[in-house]
């Protein structure tokens, strides 16, 4: 995101007087503005009525894209910029005559009591962020109703799949509010991508006086994407992967998996389809440069290098008995695992059935992501460790000794939360969570012990956790060790895997994302009990409306997920449910000891862990050794290793033009034409997404549920059937031509 994007490297702490006064990070000096008007009304009609709106309508929408081929998702960038315009036209047309309600005495009231401020649009935008479970699209705990009831074709009531859904995303609001005073609060606790918000909501409130005014811009830009995707999404489904090495060597299997962008190694795959570019990785054009050009080396390395070698010059794992790219689990002989006929009425793994199928089998793709996933891990560990662990020590030192900054001052005007406020809340939402665990065990199979673990995880974590991503804006992702972890003890349930995990890992990664949302409130001066108010509230409607979205198209679509029922220009496919499925029968269904340890194929996996905490190490040698070289200690492994986390359920096709979008707006538009970016960048995604969205709910009203669909080339896939094909001699796959 260019100057706005205060990743970049991490900050010094100051020591001038005055520079320390205001706030000892230069990045907050430069970006937070260090006044307020704690006049300013935030509870108005405006920001219930938009905010309420939006954290509906996105809730919905994201929910409603979770299960799609390319699930977009539309975060609250879109809503900050979308709500500008109607916040100021709400302003102009509500009458703003005073009243009275009966039972507040003589307090008076208005619908429009001022100008549409910066501090309404804040909450408002808190609100949508909720509703976009806080970037992930859709509350994470939606995966286990649907895998429940879409892949394992078994039934879980709609309250104890609501009760799961909210009870996992407030946990994380308890933990949250326990640690808000020290990692808030303090000014060393800075929050890296709270500043880009904060610049946002600064540039979009300032004047406009340009001709082409920002509305005007989103409004055009939000129309021609609405149009344009009635060809991509609906007239011409091809143009989603335009797999063009397919069309050339039609019969050709080597080159459909080399060209294939959704089955393949997407060799020269491209897309006319914003939501291919924007469904997995977010939108490309608020990503900085030189996050795309770590994501463009790890992807080039892992898919063009790690994969090929792997799979046609070693044959790792037999790996050609399976297609290259893959996240279906399979036999010895290259068939589709029947996870079904290995589940028994109780709902835990029927070994005898297992014994009968074999081991499971992943494609090397599948197998590789898993390797790396572990060496990220390990390495991100040791990267924060070493080249960032002294200054985190130092900034948590500063935050007990250091002197408030005029941010934290200024809070000081406002009514503070009281603690007890998050006690209850914490203990409320333990209590119904052990009821869950406990009165409708059979449902979610975690037992009572599992929750209280998964707390305790949650607990430990959440601090050093918080920390980290205060400082230096890098999260480190533990989900596979809680997977790991309860695999191991608890084998055998797959859904007492997922919960642990949701309740573990999930819970801490949430109170996460609302400490970072309360350190935007405080840097925009927002009163902390309105950010409570608004984080709750926001949260409990979304994750309510996700699963109620979630029901309805699960109860409604014929065949969801199950993508070998579904016809090739189906959109409901469900990829990230998929993958969810998957680990969930990995770790929980079959368990680590069968697929990762001595019982299984892939125990050499386990050696990814120890290369990955090893490599940051070498690279820190080097920058000791070599400290005058600059280049060194911008080789960041946790981001290279990881750069194809996403896959699956993410395919080369986004990749590649996630890559080439993000590298025309965030290089050659950034540094040729840099007004038109800061003025227009990131109108342009918001528009792009909604515009999107708004003709997908469209199309799917009007002519999905009926099933009415065109017929043609331009609408029967990508065209490269072959690409999921094995290449080993003697395997006998449906549709494949034997070798």
């Amino acid at each position: 995101m260019g100057t706005l994007d205060p990743q970049l490297s991490p900050p010094k702490p100051t020591t001038g007087g005055d520079d320390d006064d205001i706030s000892p990070i230069e990045e907050v000096r430069l970006t937070v503005t260090r006044t307020d008007d704690p006049t300013l009304p935030v509870w108005t009609f405006r920001m219930w009525f938009l905010g309420l709106l939006s954290c509906c309508l996105l809730s919905f929408l994201n929910q409603f894209f979770a299960y799609r081929t390319e699930p977009l998702v539309i975060t609250q960038i879109t809503v900050q910029v979308a709500t500008l315009p109607i916040g100021h036209f709400l302003h102009a047309v509500l009458p703003s005559t005073k009243f009275r309600i009966p039972g507040f005495g003589s307090r008076r009231f208005s619908l429009n009591p001022c100008p549409f401020n910066m501090k309404e649009h804040v909450l408002i935008s808190i609100f949508a962020n909720a509703g976009s479970a806080f970037g992930n699209g859709s509350a994470y705990a939606v995966g286990i109703v649907t895998i429940i009831k879409a892949f394992y074709r078994r039934n879980i009531s709609f309250l104890a799949g609501w009760i799961l859904i909210i009870t996992t995303q407030v946990l994380g609001y308890g933990w949250a509010g326990l640690l808000r005073k020290y990692v808030v609060e303090p000014a060393h606790m800075w929050w890296p991508s709270t500043l880009v918000q904060v610049s946002l909501f600064r540039a979009l409130h300032e004047k406009d006086k340009e001709r082409m005014s920002r509305a005007k811009f989103f409004l055009i830009a939000l129309i021609c994407s609405f149009c344009w995707y009635l060809v991509p999404g609906y007239l011409f489904t091809t143009l989603t992967s335009i797999s063009w090495v397919c069309w050339a060597f039609s019969h050709s299997l080597t080159a459909q998996q080399l060209g294939s962008g959704m089955k393949g190694l997407g060799l020269g795959a491209l897309t006319l389809d914003w939501t291919a570019v924007a469904s997995f990785l977010f939108s490309p054009l608020i990503s900085p440069f030189f996050s795309i050009v770590n994501v463009l080396i790890g992807y080039t390395l892992i898919i063009y290098v790690a994969i090929p070698i792997s799979y046609w010059g070693l044959d790792w794992y037999n790996a050609q008995r399976f297609p290259i790219f893959s996240s279906h689990l399979f036999t010895a002989q290259g068939q589709k695992y029947n996870i079904s006929a290995i589940v028994n009425d109780k709902f835990e793994i029927d070994l005898p059935q297992y014994k009968k199928q074999g081991r499971i089998h992943l494609s090397m793709l599948f197998a590789l992501t898993y390797g790396f996933g572990f060496a990220t891990i390990a390495s991100t560990l040791t990267h924060v460790a070493l080249f960032y662990g002294r200054e985190i020590y130092e900034r948590f030192r500063a935050s007990y000794k250091g002197k408030e900054d005029i941010h934290t001052r200024l809070m000081r005007q406002y009514k503070d939360i009281p603690s007890w406020w998050f006690y209850f809340l914490l203990g409320v939402t333990l209590a119904i969570s052990l009821v869950l665990c406990t009165s409708l065990n059979k449902q979610v199979q975690l037992p009572w012990w599992g929750l209280l673990f998964a707390c305790l995880i949650a607990f430990v974590f959440t601090l050093p956790i918080s920390i980290i991503t205060a400082t230096t804006n890098q999260t480190p992702g533990l989900n596979i060790i809680t997977e790991y972890v309860m695999g191991l003890i608890y084998p055998g349930r797959p859904i007492a895997n997922v919960c642990f995990k949701t309740y573990g890992y999930m819970s801490m990664a949430q109170a996460v994302s609302f400490l970072s949302d309360f350190k935007l409130g405080h840097y925009m001066k927002i009163p902390p009990r309105s950010m409570f108010l608004v984080q709750f509230i926001g949260t409990v409607i979304a994750g309510t409306v996700n699963i109620a979205v979630a029901w309805w198209l699960l109860d409604s679509v014929e065949n969801i997920c199950q993508d070998n029922l579904l016809p090739p220009d189906s959109p409901w496919t469900c990829p990230s449910d998929r993958v969810f499925f998957d680990a969930s029968v990995i770790w929980g269904l079959v368990g680590p000891k069968r697929i990762f340890g001595s019982l299984g194929n892939y125990s050499s996996m386990n050696w990814f862990f120890l290369g990955g905490a090893v490599g940051p190490i070498i690279v820190w040698l080097f920058h000791k050794a070599f400290p005058n070289q600059s280049w060194i200690p911008l080789i960041n492994l946790p981001v290279l290793l990881g750069a194809t986390a996403s896959m699956p359920p993410a395919t080369p096709v986004n990749y590649n033009s996630w890559i080439l979008v993000g590298t025309i707006f965030n290089f050659f538009v950034f540094r040729y034409r840099k007004k038109w970016w800061q003025r227009y960048n990131y109108i342009l995604s918001a528009a792009l997404d909604a515009g999107v969205a708004f003709m997908a709910v469209l199309l799917y009203f009007s002519v999905g549920m009926e099933n009415k669909g065109l017929t043609w080339w331009g609408t029967n896939g990508e065209h490269c059937d072959l690409a999921s094909c094995p290449t080993a001699k003697g395997i006998v796959v449906d549709g494949c031509p034997v070798n």
